[in-house]
């Protein structure tokens, strides 16, 4: 019983720390009277490779946004090669609502002046069975290990002056992991800062809770995508 007690308050206090650094947008520390304390760090979610959303999942129809400019700026639109991936092993080709069914992609580039954008769309999708239907690209190319998460398909495409991609699971959610990187693991380049990963620890005695955050770049408005947006068949 008492452990279960620490327990809850070492919960509590790392979400008290969280929400201090929500607040203050700084790493901090800090004690409170019932001997429970707290511990967090701040770091940019950047670079060659990582999971969107921290590797947390992207819900069926809701979207993520991979940042290729500085963001709010849009100063230097990025240039390279990037290759998007994401299913695993124990996801299914199916239609039907469940839980594990395997994820088609929308991928919406924007590219160019930011005052006169270019769009491009993709409509990608690993279940053969499903391509007839929809009219989607088929995809069957190998994947790749990102943090630690096995994801099975992959697409690269080739950018320049990318401002922002718009990244849509449909049928399913989908781990989706990004890299400035070829199919082949080559000519690659670091992304900008896609927002911030915060972890906060909270302690009481012996006893520790962790709880890790992500806050991502504010997403561009709905009303942008108006034409290139669409509902799989």
């Amino acid at each position: 019983a008492t452990e279960e007690e620490h327990s809850q308050r070492a919960f509590s206090a790392a979400e008290a720390g969280i929400e201090q650094v929500l607040k203050n947008n700084t790493s901090t520390s800090g004690s409170f009277t019932n001997n429970t304390s707290y511990t967090t760090t701040i770091s940019t979610l950047e670079g060659q490779e990582f999971l969107m959303n921290n590797g947390t999942p992207i819900l069926k129809d809701d979207a993520t946004d991979l940042w290729l400019s500085t963001y709010p700026t849009y100063a230097t639109p990025w240039n390279g090669t990037l290759t998007v991936y994401w299913g695993s092993a124990s996801e299914q080709c199916t239609t039907s609502e469940q839980s594990d069914t395997l994820a088609a992609l929308e991928l919406i580039l924007v590219t160019g002046d930011r005052n006169s954008p270019e769009v491009a769309q993709y409509a990608l999708d690993p279940c053969s069975q499903r391509v007839n239907a929809n009219q989607f690209e088929y995809i069957n190319a190998g994947g790749k290990t990102i943090n630690g998460k096995a994801l099975r398909f992959r697409k690269t495409i080739s950018v320049t002056s990318g401002l922002l991609m718009r990244i849509v699971p449909l049928y399913g959610e989908a781990v989706i992991g990004v890299t400035g990187c070829n199919g082949s693991g080559g000519n690659c380049n670091v992304f900008p800062a896609q927002g911030t990963v915060i972890s906060s620890v909270g302690s009481v005695g012996e006893v520790q809770r962790k709880i890790v955050g992500f806050r991502e770049n504010p997403k561009l408005p709905i009303q942008f995508f108006p034409f290139v947006l669409f509902s799989p068949k």
